[in-house]
């Protein structure tokens, strides 16, 4: 136990970005009960969780890569400001055309180039695609684990509740043992076969609560965080990014 304990802390030192000699938890009891949970709770609070992030920011990545991949079928024509006529006005006038021939030839480069930046703009699309489903699935996939955190909860909630009542049965069950067995009524196998059962119980009991308190951890997990709204992100730092909700539409296509 002491080196699970030991190893344990390393894990959680690790993970707070500390070195596993700078962290000793004390050693304390659990309480009777798991932290309550409310009634419901507000999805803002997945917003905390690292994989929702991650998939957000790609989504408005790849969503940025389109208005490059569209601003690439724009020419990149440089204007000066040095105008006006001199010399000879023919030599002027089909060296104008020349200029205008070039303009126009550099915008042919980008109508007329098989395909390529119309390509490259659908496999664009098609990323920021992916994104938004990976996004998506993202999503789906904590509500999942949240709404199974909360099932888990009320289930052995009631589960503690059954094996509480069945300890104490139990253990009347061995004091009236213990009873009849002082009176002569009994013989002590009754007893010993009473203890046995309580035992038992007890052991089952201890299961429960242990599974309720791991089953916690896990939903405090899956919501990226306990269920206190003042937790959440400040509102300067929400600022800096924009929310996308799972059903935004699509980026506009390129007909093929």
């Amino acid at each position: 136990v002491g080196l699970q304990r030991a190893n344990l802390e390393h894990a959680i030192a690790t993970l707070i970005g500390r070195p596993p000699s700078e962290l000793s938890l004390a050693r304390g009891s659990l309480p009777a009960r798991p932290p309550t949970v409310p009634v419901s709770l507000p999805s803002d609070l997945l917003e905390r969780r690292p994989d929702i992030a991650l998939a957000e920011r790609n989504v408005q990545s790849q969503s940025a890569q389109i208005g490059v991949a569209v601003a690439a079928f724009y020419p990149t024509v440089t204007l000066s400001a040095s105008g006006g006529i001199a010399g000879d006005p023919a030599r002027n006038f089909f060296s104008a055309a020349n200029t205008f021939w070039s303009v126009a030839a550099s915008g042919s480069q980008v109508l007329f180039d098989g395909g390529a930046r119309t390509a490259t703009l659908q496999a664009v699309q098609a990323a920021y695609d992916a994104a938004v489903a990976t996004y998506r699935q993202t999503v789906l996939t904590a509500f999942q684990q949240v709404e199974n955190g909360l099932a888990g909860q009320r289930i052995l909630a009631r589960q503690q509740g059954a094996q509480e009542l069945a300890v104490q049965s139990s253990r009347r069950a061995v004091e009236i043992a213990l009873n009849e067995y002082r009176a002569g009524t009994q013989n002590y196998t009754t007893v010993v076969t009473a203890q046995a059962l309580e035992l038992n119980n007890e052991v089952s009991a201890l299961q429960v609560r242990l599974n309720r308190f791991t089953n916690a951890v896990s939903l405090i997990g899956a919501i990226g965080g306990g269920w206190d709204t003042s937790s959440l992100p400040s509102g300067e730092a929400l600022k800096q990014f924009t929310p996308l909700p799972i059903d935004r539409g699509q980026a506009p296509r390129v007909d093929e």
